[in-house]
């Protein structure tokens, strides 16, 4: 007896070897598209997200956990997790061909159809803090708790230069933000395909930066005639010239604290992608090299915070500043054309914003509405707003509150 225990206790470990060693592997999905097993958050895992670690997501937040305490519908089903590299180019430069990578969360309630939501994340400083690598995304694990555990398929790409992709980090560039989105939807589908399910109707939704890429993600899909169910954002900075343009000239005492991250990463993501020497035209030299540093991942944000100003404009040159006011070189005229609102949707768009939002003013974030409404395009684009307490980070919660069950609405 003693004996048949032993060999059955090692033949327990060698299973579990085996099954570790097969979850670590790529499987081929065809295409050049492969995708890695990481992980299978069950109930309980997803019931935590939506209560401890919420509400630790949400400390300091102008609106704590209480607000929205009991307001997400339980998780039904367990949600199988798998990174997912795939091929695409960079068209900013010349199409040079990548390799990036994302999220797809399947969830196993036994069907072999389901929507499908992609998700575009939010404005990180750190490389894995991505979909793909989703322990380290916290507003990713809530949109698979939200979504993926009440039977959509979620996806999301890590964006160039994010995940285990090579790149300098492509913050806010935007052909190649559009090009990874885009390509790793084709991938997603490659992979439903390998695990024989059908992709039901499409949604997207995105917050912060990842607000932006998803408006220009959906004009791209529209464009590509790939239809659209209904889409949403959260604290989308709609018009990049203006959203920049405020954070160099006319600082405010509620800005967060972590916009001059947010400008210098942007500013050598433009140098780059497209405008070699802007980073050391733009950046005062005294913050340079701290600059380049957190932009290349060598300093964490707490570094990079305790050797810089809390002010945006303190750490740049007043020639670059300057050049904001008309607006006029090529670096302001790109930005224009980063506007991501100047279109008749034909998608079903709402846009949440926050009234006491430290990142994006309210009038940035309704530009979609208004301009929609001038433009003839009907009543479909919507923005909405999540209170007159709502930060950054409320904001995006009081969307997924409420865009799951619009969403919801569409499959009726």
């Amino acid at each position: 007896m003693k004996k048949f225990i032993t060999q059955y206790l090692l033949l327990m470990v060698l299973t579990i070897s085996l099954n570790a060693q097969t979850s670590g592997k790529y499987q081929d999905a065809g295409s050049s598209v492969h995708y890695q097993y990481i992980t299978t958050y069950d109930v309980a895992k997803l019931n935590k997200i939506l209560n401890a670690e919420l509400s630790e997501f949400l400390n300091g937040s102008s609106m704590p956990f209480e607000n929205f305490k009991g307001k997400f519908t339980a998780p039904k089903y367990p949600v199988k997790l798998y990174r997912v590299k795939y091929n695409s180019v960079i068209p900013e430069k010349g199409n040079k061909p990548t390799v990036a990578s994302g999220l797809v969360a399947i969830p196993e309630n036994g069907k072999d159809s389901m929507p499908i939501v992609s998700y575009q994340h939010g404005t990180v400083f750190g490389k894995t803090e991505v979909p793909s690598f989703i322990d380290e995304s916290m507003e990713t694990k809530l949109m698979v708790a939200v979504f993926a555990s009440q039977g959509y398929i979620v996806t999301g790409a890590d964006y160039f230069g994010l995940g285990i992709s090579t790149e300098p980090n492509s913050y806010l560039v935007k052909e190649s933000s559009e090009q990874a989105c885009v390509d790793m939807l084709f991938a997603a589908k490659q992979v439903l395909t390998a695990n024989k399910i059908k992709q039901g109707p499409l949604f997207v939704h995105g917050w912060s930066q990842g607000g932006w890429t998803n408006m220009t993600f959906l004009r791209k899909l529209e464009e590509l005639n790939i239809p659209v169910t209904a889409a949403g954002t959260a604290s989308a900075p709609l018009d990049a010239a203006v959203t920049v343009n405020r954070w160099l000239n006319n600082y405010q005492p509620t800005d967060a604290i972590w916009l001059p991250g947010c400008a210098t990463n942007f500013i050598f993501a433009k140098d780059q992608y497209e405008f070699p020497g802007l980073a050391a035209r733009a950046i005062k030299p005294e913050y340079y090299q701290v600059a380049k540093d957190f932009y290349e991942y060598k300093i964490d944000w707490k570094t990079y915070f305790s050797k810089t100003k809390s002010k945006a404009y303190e750490m740049l040159t007043d020639e670059f500043k300057a050049s904001g006011t008309m607006a006029n070189d090529a670096f302001w005229t790109r930005l224009e054309e980063m506007q991501a609102y100047r279109w008749r949707c034909r998608t079903p768009l709402t846009n949440y914003y926050g009234e006491s939002d430290e990142v994006i003013p309210v009038y940035i974030a309704r530009l979609a509405e208004g301009t929609h409404q001038v433009l003839g395009g009907g009543s479909n684009t919507k923005a909405i707003s999540a209170g007159p307490k709502a930060d950054h980070r409320a904001t995006y919660i009081y969307s997924l509150i409420h865009v799951k069950p619009w969403f919801d609405g569409f499959l009726k």
